[in-house]
């Protein structure tokens, strides 16, 4: 640990990141003193900047001085702002081949008839539209556990982790073509989940998305049952006709076991929401060296967040497996640029308010912390939103930085498991898939321990590695990914917090 009350990333760097609140007049380099209040998790100079003079973090530029900035004084949003720089894509000169550990890693895992893979087995209520949300809602809560009251409707299937509604609010008054796509892709994407032992889908009946055009176009007719509201008369009908095909299927979706299976097994989803100072100095780093693990291991990991990725592009390019993967990669930013101007919006105003109180500053600062999550392997593919997943390694998803809109993406694509950073404290799930909160910091990490599985603050504490903690959370992936409940799952999250993409006009 630094003699300072900082933390020094790189030698070169400008700037540190300050361990806890620093107050005016204490030593933070070799002949350097705070010249001001730092605050915990923000940045501090470390040496002179001229106004326009790119300032580094990670060794990478996070952003250009606004005004001259002397050693001490505190750099933020005040003082450093964003500013166009070159970018070497260098496409593939740092990918190297992946190390795969014989034989790999193993958990207990649920083999579907297909051979895939489950990490949970629920049954799925879908809706075509949001005019049937709530007749959706009504079916899958009468199965719902009542531990308080102590009733338990599905206390005769104890191999069923629960019956899901997952509702949306479009489907109709919306523009046809790719936003249409988009919303059908991601529902296919759930319907076909391997952690859904069966789905039912409610519709309206007159809905822009018809569920018979849906079926035929995505091959989901063998998969699906459906249910239109008009064609049966009406909501109590229709809640009686999805409870009863639920109790006709449980016994059947309870006939499954869990068995040893190998980590190639796993497509993990990593995202960070409320991000904070430390996410790139603690949990981040720790998750890539779980990513890492679940690579080596012969498995996939997502990262997604294009909007958070913004800056640091470059830096996955050059791990690209081909220039047509690395191309893919610079063309979302292009497609995002473009986009974001379209809207008059900016990808800078990114980083939340959240965010900036925990001592993010620009969108490169927060999108150099953020690709830490994606480990150091080569990036093997480049998918649309919601696109199945096939490749085994590091993939990228093109999603919003939203992180609902952003996992349920990933969750379409495939992802079995959901590991989420977080700063300032975000309390989250993502049924059908569970998912694996991670603390920054020991200090939020207490405050809210009944939402976090994982305190990477221990890093910041000198209580163990980067390393350390990475491997801890890959033995927690592999319990987790054998049935070992999550503190979201516990609360029962997941269900809300399903989100498609909506691009698109509203007509």
């Amino acid at each position: 640990m630094s003699a300072y009350p900082v933390i020094t990333l790189r030698p070169d760097d400008g700037v540190v990141v300050a361990r806890g609140t620093i107050e005016p007049g204490t030593p933070v380099a070799e002949g350097v003193v705070a010249a001001e209040r730092i605050p915990a998790g923000h940045k501090v100079a470390v040496r002179p900047h001229r106004s326009g003079e790119p300032v580094t973090k990670y060794g990478q530029i996070i952003g250009f001085a606004k005004e001259d900035i002397a050693a001490g004084r505190h750099v933020h949003v005040h003082n450093l702002g964003m500013g166009e720089f070159a970018r070497d894509y260098a496409f593939g000169v740092d990918a190297k081949p992946t190390r795969l550990v014989t034989p790999p890693a193993t958990f207990q895992g649920i083999r579907r008839p297909d051979g895939r893979v489950a990490t949970r087995n629920y049954v799925g209520i879908l809706t075509s539209v949001n005019c049937s949300a709530h007749v959706a809602d009504l079916i899958a809560d009468a199965f719902r556990r009542h531990p308080i009251l102590g009733l338990d409707p599905l206390a005769p299937y104890p191999n069923v982790d629960g019956v899901v509604a997952l509702t949306h609010k479009t489907g109709c008054g919306m523009a046809m073509g790719e936003p249409l796509r988009l919303l059908r892709r991601t529902l296919a994407g759930y319907a076909r989940h391997v952690n859904f032992s069966h789905i039912v889908m409610i519709g309206l009946g007159c809905e822009v998305n018809q569920i018979g055009a849906f079926l035929e176009e995505q091959g989901l007719g063998d998969r699906i049952r459906s249910m239109n509201i008009q064609s049966l008369g009406g909501t109590r009908k229709t809640v009686e006709a999805g409870i009863d095909f639920v109790k006709g299927i449980l016994a059947e979706a309870n006939v499954v076991h869990r068995e040893p299976v190998p980590a190639s097994e796993l497509i993990v989803a990593l995202q960070c929401g409320g991000s904070d100072g430390y996410s790139g100095v603690s949990a981040n780093p720790a998750l890539g060296i779980a990513s890492d693990l679940v690579v080596q291991n012969g498995g996939t990991v997502i990262l997604s967040e294009t909007t958070e990725t913004y800056g640091a592009e470059h830096l996955f390019t050059r791990r690209a497996v081909s220039p047509e993967v690395g191309q893919k990669l610079v063309d979302l930013m292009h497609w995002w640029e473009d986009y974001t101007r379209k809207e008059g919006a900016e990808i800078d105003a990114n980083p939340s308010p959240g965010n900036k109180a925990g001592g993010l500053t620009t969108i490169l600062e927060k999108s150099l912390g953020a690709m830490a999550k994606a480990g150091s392997t080569n990036l093997v593919d480049v998918l649309r939103y919601a696109d199945p997943v096939t490749a085994k390694g590091f993939v990228f998803m093109d999603t919003p930085g939203y992180d609902p809109v952003s996992a349920t993406g990933q969750v379409a694509g495939g992802a079995n498991l959901v590991c989420f950073t977080t700063g300032r404290g975000s309390v989250f799930g993502c049924k059908p898939s569970p998912s694996i909160k991670i603390a920054t910091n020991s200090a939020m990490y207490r405050r809210l321990e009944e939402d976090m599985d994982v305190n990477c603050g221990t890093i910041l504490d000198g209580e163990e590695s980067v390393e350390q903690a990475g491997r801890w959370i890959f033995d927690l992936i592999l319990r987790v990914a054998s049935g070992e409940r999550t503190k979201s799952e516990q609360f029962d999250f997941g269900s809300s917090e399903f989100a498609p993409w909506q691009i698109g006009a509203t007509v």
